[in-house]
């Protein structure tokens, strides 16, 4: 599992370009929450799906 996966994460779904940028919000072992642009709420299983990682919500700094 990757490290950056932790809450406040901006990341894209490397299938789902149209989904835009989201933010995780939950983890829970492979359970990722992630709040994207276009597509809302949605549960990934982090261990079939690898998120790009783009970077930390500057608002959490």
């Amino acid at each position: 599992m990757d490290p950056f996966l932790e809450p406040g994460a901006l990341v894209r779904h490397p299938d789902r370009a149209d989904w835009g940028l989201g933010q995780v919000q939950t983890v829970d072992g492979r359970r990722v929450t992630v709040n994207f642009e276009e597509a809302g709420k949605q549960t990934i299983d982090a261990g079939v799906i690898r998120l790009i990682f783009v970077g930390d919500d500057p608002r959490s700094r």
